[in-house]
């Protein structure tokens, strides 16, 4: 499922607590509760929610060009510098969600199924 809210998106913020928080532009979020596997040229590094890691740092700034959800529900965001960050599904909980303009809302159920709320646009 393309998630073309995102695309062209510039992320202004990463926020870990409970749950990671990355804030795009145009008021549009994606919230991680499961682990997150960031590639790039320094090669993979593994994050999930309670991490005091600034790995997502190098994030700051970087433009989507390309987000979807799999078929087998994991979130895979591509960015313009090349990175991908890609969110696996959780068997037993939500492990992330996309929120966006107009009330759309998108969660990766456990197991993988996709519920979506509103608009993709």
């Amino acid at each position: 499922m393309p998630l073309t809210l995102l695309v062209g998106c510039e992320l202004e913020y990463a926020q870990l607590d409970h749950a990671i928080v990355l804030g795009f532009s145009g008021d549009r979020k994606v919230v991680i509760e499961g682990v997150a596997h960031l590639d790039g040229p320094e090669g993979r590094a593994d994050v999930e929610p309670g991490d005091e890691s600034d790995i997502l740092g190098v994030l700051l700034g970087d433009t989507v060009r390309d987000a979807r959800a799999a078929g087998t529900g994991e979130l895979e965001l591509s960015f313009a510098s090349g990175r991908r960050l890609v969110v696996d599904v959780d068997p037993e909980v939500e492990s992330w969600a996309v929120t966006g303009p107009g009330g759309f809302l998108v969660v990766c159920m456990a197991r993988g199924e996709l519920a979506v709320w509103g608009q993709n646009t």
